[in-house]
């Protein structure tokens, strides 16, 4: 089926031309849209881009960041004011699919994909969509009903303290397989006491969760093996795993605590 290009200089404009057209799908890296119809979706027949220099700007300041949705995992990556979310850049694919694939695809992306989505997660992210700023949680749970034919502009966030945010991506394949489970955790703690705790997964619900049960189970232990046991009792609650090619739902739920663990002690 042939396909149209639409080429906008602003995301206002091609967020008018995707709400105008059911059949239309906006292309950052492609790197989902394109497998889509080269598989043969024929839901849709025009792909929608936008040039706007604003959807690849990376600006830092007064320790927050924030990321145009154009923004590649490469240039996270390369980008030393960004290392805290680094780790999570790099698990996208190899480096190929990471010089392409955006900050605005990822978040679209269905689970066992959007890995970067799930470090987002835990550092409280908002987006912004046009008008005001929208908590990350709030657009991922709504993402392919409201925002289904929106731009995504940016994402922001406050930048983590130096060690302060883990990521782990379990998978089957190295170095670049596709998610069994991926965990976030961004933690503060003092004097041996974790005074502060954000958990996010990928792969226990078809779209990136916090994990909540964990958050205050995590508040005032220390982090050891005693102290994460209560944590490690309620890893599954509020999940919903997937079950795909890779893992089925059952396994997913059986692991998650033991990565959990290896994540929160490492």
């Amino acid at each position: 089926m042939a396909m149209t290009l639409q080429t906008f200089s602003t995301a206002d404009a091609a967020g008018a031309a995707l709400a105008a057209d059911d059949a239309s799908r906006y292309i950052g890296g492609g790197t989902l849209v394109v497998r889509q119809a080269n598989e043969g979706d024929v839901s849709f027949s025009t792909y929608v881009r936008a040039t706007d220099p604003a959807l690849s700007a990376i600006t830092v300041e007064d320790g927050r960041a924030t990321l145009g949705a154009s923004v590649t995992m490469g240039r996270i990556i390369a980008d030393g004011r960004l290392a805290g979310l680094a780790e999570a850049a790099r698990s996208v694919g190899g480096p190929a699919i990471r010089n392409v694939a955006t900050v605005g695809g990822n978040l679209y992306a269905p689970a066992p994909y959007g890995d970067l989505a799930v470090a987002l997660l835990a550092l409280d992210a908002t987006i912004e969509v046009g008008g005001g700023p929208i908590p990350l949680s709030a657009f991922l749970a709504d993402r392919h009903g409201t925002y289904a034919h929106t731009v995504l502009k940016s994402v922001g966030f406050a930048l983590p303290s130096a060690g302060s945010l883990r990521f782990l991506k379990v998978s089957r394949v190295k170095p670049k397989g596709i998610s069994v489970v991926t965990i976030a955790a961004l933690l503060e703690e003092k004097d041996g006491t974790i005074t502060s705790a954000r958990v996010a997964y990928g792969c226990m619900a078809d779209r990136p969760i916090r994990a909540q049960a964990v958050e205050a189970a995590l508040i005032g232990k220390p982090r050891t093996a005693d102290g994460i046991r209560d944590a490690l009792a309620v890893a599954t609650d509020g999940t919903s795993p997937i079950t795909d090619a890779v893992a089925s739902a059952w396994y997913r739920s059986q692991v998650l605590p033991v990565h959990l663990g290896r994540l929160l002690l490492a």
